[in-house]
């Protein structure tokens, strides 16, 4: 049973999510929240696979919820999702950075909501490669120089080129044909990456790729 908690100040919305979840056989809403010291208080107590977080609540907002849950070592397993109102929502970018594993829009089809939540269970990152590409755009437009490369020296060759693909916004299976090994390798690689470098799933891989210089804006095409 995959344990959800919603956090959003609009109860409507809370409304809605809860019976689109609940009907499922294996997901089940947990607790709500209407602001984000509420929701960082009933993660701490409830321990939920998922939080859909809203990115602008009162009190405390999204970001700094998801800073508080993320930067804790005893939550590590949790994992949150952002909801925004605009799919690029100005906060997206600064979400990913703060340990977010992917944002939906409010208004997303129920059957992407559904595969969301159990996509991000299941330690990937809900970021289409569209998505990521923008993001990474959007982080060309915010980054200053590269930091330290020096993480990367923990990986192997094939595991940097890998890296920086993801960083492009390639999915496994684009990886995967892109240097003619099988999805299953491409995605054994992006595992070993982010264990390597510590990181919580494949957005902040994504992240990491590009504040190290692995990957640069003019690679984008």
């Amino acid at each position: 049973m995959i344990r959800v908690l919603l956090a959003d100040d609009q109860l409507l919305v809370r409304a809605g999510f809860r019976a689109l979840l609940d009907a499922q056989p294996d997901i089940e809403v947990v607790g709500e929240a209407a602001d984000g010291e509420e929701a960082v208080r009933l993660v701490r107590a409830l321990c939920p696979d998922v939080v859909l977080m809203d990115i602008r609540m009162p009190a405390l907002d999204g970001l700094a919820a998801t800073r508080a849950i993320t930067g804790d070592q005893a939550l590590g397993a949790v994992r949150v999702v952002m909801l925004t109102t605009f799919e690029l929502d100005e906060y997206v970018f600064e979400a990913i950075r703060s340990g977010a594993s992917g944002f939906l829009v409010k208004d997303t089809e129920p059957e992407e909501l559904l595969r969301a939540v159990r996509a991000v269970v299941d330690g990937d990152a809900l970021l289409s490669p569209g998505v990521t590409r923008r993001l990474i755009a959007e982080f060309a437009a915010r980054s200053k120089q590269p930091a330290s490369t020096a993480a990367l020296e923990r990986l192997t060759d094939r595991e940097r080129e890998v890296m920086a693909l993801v960083g492009m916004g390639l999915s496994n299976e684009e990886i995967a044909r892109r240097l003619v090994v099988s999805p299953l390798t491409a995605k054994t690689h992006v595992s070993r990456s982010m264990i390597k470098l510590g990181a919580r799933d494949r957005a902040q891989l994504v992240v990491l790729a590009y504040e190290s210089g692995l990957v640069r804006p003019g690679w984008l095409g």
